[in-house]
């Protein structure tokens, strides 16, 4: 349903983190490069906070407020992330490290759902690690309701490249942060409608 999850899944940390950590504890972290978080913009998750106070239901952008800060307050919980289903919807996240279990230097993640016509009726795309806080809104707003095509992809990541803000660190400079922006995500876009239009076929 989510291949988006699995991909990120894979390449989070080592085997022991994979298993004994849990996404509610990746998104209370709030880190700037963690996968999850971009995983659940990119689908649109909600999160569920709940306290002496009652229940909330937020939004990601609303949920996380900045680097290693979010809107749960001291005597509230994360108690549930939710995930809305969309039909004909295929995502994808790529993510370059500098070795295995890394923080990633740069990481993208995308969603596409199609309409009946074959065009992308929704698309999102979130980067990770280069100071976008949302989703890259100008390229998906260029991508909706067209067919997917290469060209498309290709101006997609240029708006991705454009949209990240990455500083030079131990990880890399920001002009190889910017093409890895851009890289990655015309290979999440071309993965995610690839798989999109596997479903739609299904």
């Amino acid at each position: 349903m989510f291949p988006i999850v699995a991909d990120a899944e894979r390449v989070i940390a080592d085997p022991t983190v994979r298993n004994r950590g849990t996404i509610g504890g990746s998104l209370c972290q709030a880190d700037p490069a963690e996968d999850l978080s971009t995983v659940c913009k990119v689908l649109r998750a909600e999160a569920v906070v709940r306290g002496p106070g009652g229940e909330r239901v937020l939004s990601m952008h609303d949920f996380h407020r900045g680097a290693y800060e979010t809107a749960v307050a001291h005597n509230e919980l994360l108690v549930e992330a939710r995930f809305p289903i969309r039909a004909r919807s295929g995502s994808a996240y790529e993510k370059v490290e500098r070795r295995v279990g890394d923080w990633a230097v740069v990481a993208a993640g995308a969603a596409i759902s199609l309409a009946i016509d074959g065009t992308m009726d929704d698309v999102t795309i979130g980067l990770t690690a280069v100071g976008v806080a949302g989703t890259v809104a100008e390229a998906e707003d260029m991508l909706r309701g067209q067919h997917p095509r290469e060209d498309l992809f290709v101006e997609a990541g240029r708006l991705a490249a454009l949209a990240s803000d990455p500083v030079t660190d131990q990880r890399g400079p920001i002009d190889y942060k910017r093409h890895l922006a851009d890289e990655l995500t015309r290979r999440v876009l071309r993965r995610a409608a690839a798989r999109a239009g596997e479903a739609q076929e299904g």
